[in-house]
């Protein structure tokens, strides 16, 4: 196999498909661009993953894969083939695993080729790399970071980064403001991240989480925003429902923000309370303090890659199973973990501020 080449003119990544994949991605993009410091670097991505990259000094441009609209179909693969080389790339790394990902590349007569030789899609590589065993047993940050290295780059810090206009760190801050009455700083702002997709062995329940705010309302002043996609609106109004009256102190923003305004607005919690999910690897790379918490997932492989943050979770024989539905039909998991243990954690959190 050739050396990956050393000076080339475009660059194609293809991103991850998912929030949480795509932010645990970004160490691997930034030693992308310290390696190709005169390169234009183009990324290839789903729209709902798009604010992660859209404003990163490390990225030149989205090319936005509309896999639900023109590209839909085996038709519109080799419509994103074509429009794709038009553009002429030198390179494509592909961070995203799939032999749908070497296939696109090849489709669109790009000539160099670099990423893992998983999914049987090796021989459409033309510099594949190995997945070596021991990263099972570490984060998926070094997963990302092992494959550039693969391909011969040097990588920079294992460190997340996350990048936010002023315009909507201004536009999250005056949001508070309105909700509460009060400037941002002047009290505690707790983020609430009840979702997670893939099903509800991720998700501590609803009432727990009610429990929860009731009892930081009693202790301390604080507000509560609560944050998720419009698929988590009736796991917060639940919440709400069962909060007593700490429901006059809760904002409720699940299914009415965007990925960059949620990022924005959890960059200023003093606090983020929150399931295994996309928005927790969003607060991890904000350093924003957490507390997260574990059930059917791996936390060494997944959990939050920040020193700042308090992994909950009940070492049980059968964890992580990384099953959407617990087998036993009782999710242990999550049910032994008590809202007294997580309030314990956020206070401690509260007061290391």
């Amino acid at each position: 196999m050739k050396p990956f080449p050393q000076n080339p003119k475009k660059i194609l990544i293809r991103s991850t498909n998912w929030i949480g994949d795509a932010v645990i991605t970004t160490p691997a993009v930034r030693t992308i661009r310290e390696n190709f410091p005169e390169s234009e670097i183009t990324m290839l991505v789903h729209p709902w993953v798009s604010d992660i990259f859209r404003y990163s000094p490390r990225i030149d441009q989205l090319f936005i894969y509309e896999k639900k609209g023109r590209h839909q179909g085996l038709k519109g693969m080799l419509r994103l083939a074509g429009e794709l080389r038009l553009q002429q790339y030198d390179c494509a790394i592909l961070l995203q695993n799939a032999f749908e990902a070497a296939l696109i590349a090849t489709a669109a007569g790009i000539p160099v080729r670099g990423g893992y030789t998983t999914d049987a899609r090796g021989l459409l590589l033309t510099h594949g790399v190995e997945k070596a065993p021991e990263l099972i047993k570490k984060h998926q940050v070094h997963y990302y970071q092992r494959m550039v290295r693969g391909l011969g780059l040097k990588t920079s810090p294992n460190e997340l980064e996350l990048f936010i206009p002023g315009e909507q760190i201004d536009a999250a801050k005056l949001l508070i403001e309105e909700r509460t009455g009060k400037q941002v700083g002047a009290l505690p702002l707790i983020g609430f991240n009840p979702g997670a997709a893939f099903g509800p062995a991720k998700r501590w329940p609803a009432e727990k989480f009610a429990e929860l705010a009731e009892m930081l309302c009693r202790r301390t002043d604080a507000h509560i925003v609560l944050f998720g996609s419009e698929a988590d609106r009736a796991t917060a109004a639940s919440i709400i429902a069962h909060a007593g009256t700490a429901s006059d102190r809760m904002i409720d923003l699940t299914g009415a923000t965007s990925l960059i305004e949620a990022m924005a607005l959890i960059g200023e919690c003093t606090v983020f309370v929150t399931n295994d999910s996309g928005l927790m690897h969003v607060g991890a790379a904000l350093h924003t303090p957490m507390v997260a918490i574990f059930g059917s997932t791996d936390h060494i492989a997944t959990g939050p890659y920040s020193d700042n943050a308090t992994v909950i979770r009940k070492p049980l024989s059968c964890s992580p199973c990384k099953k959407t539905h617990c087998p036993e039909k009782h999710f242990q998991c999550m049910q032994l973990i008590s809202s007294a243990e997580v309030f314990t954690a956020v206070m401690q959190k509260l007061e290391s501020e």
